[in-house]
């Protein structure tokens, strides 16, 4: 499923239970990380649930893109993390330093719906990723 159909989905559900439904079968699709990858240099901290985020750097001929790859003990973040995963890789560091996650998020309904402990977890992941992308940046212009 890709991130319009994703985004599409959620902003159709009429009440939050669908939602959240919707984004537990999300994480149920996510796929594992490899074991070696769940250590602490990986892991987000600022999660109510543990959250593992590995960074993925390739190069198409240009600026290099960063990827990412996840995990988590809670079905429902592992959707979030799909989402935001979806969001975020393929990116050059600039665009992902760019990009603004707020209208995003408001688009597909869950702006007021998910938990303060929630919400910074997922500010906390978004921070992860954009340390990732600001320390390549300052790597690529030393």
């Amino acid at each position: 499923m890709d991130l319009d159909e994703i985004f599409q989905n959620l902003a159709n559900f009429e009440n939050d239970d669908d939602r959240f439904r919707f984004l537990y079968e999300l994480g149920l699709m996510l796929g594992p990380m490899p074991r070696e990858l769940y250590c602490e240099q990986n892991r987000v901290h600022g999660c109510s649930s543990q959250v593992w985020l590995q960074t993925f750097l390739s190069h198409d001929g240009g600026s290099p893109v960063l990827s990412f790859h996840g995990d988590s003990d809670s079905h429902i973040v592992r959707g979030l993390l799909t989402i935001v995963i979806g969001v975020y890789s393929g990116r050059r560091a600039t665009e992902i330093l760019e990009l603004d996650p707020a209208p995003i998020f408001q688009a597909i309904g869950l702006g007021n719906q998910i938990a303060s402990q929630r919400a910074n977890g997922i500010r906390a992941l978004i921070s992860r990723i954009q340390k990732d992308a600001r320390d390549l940046n300052n790597t690529l212009s030393d």
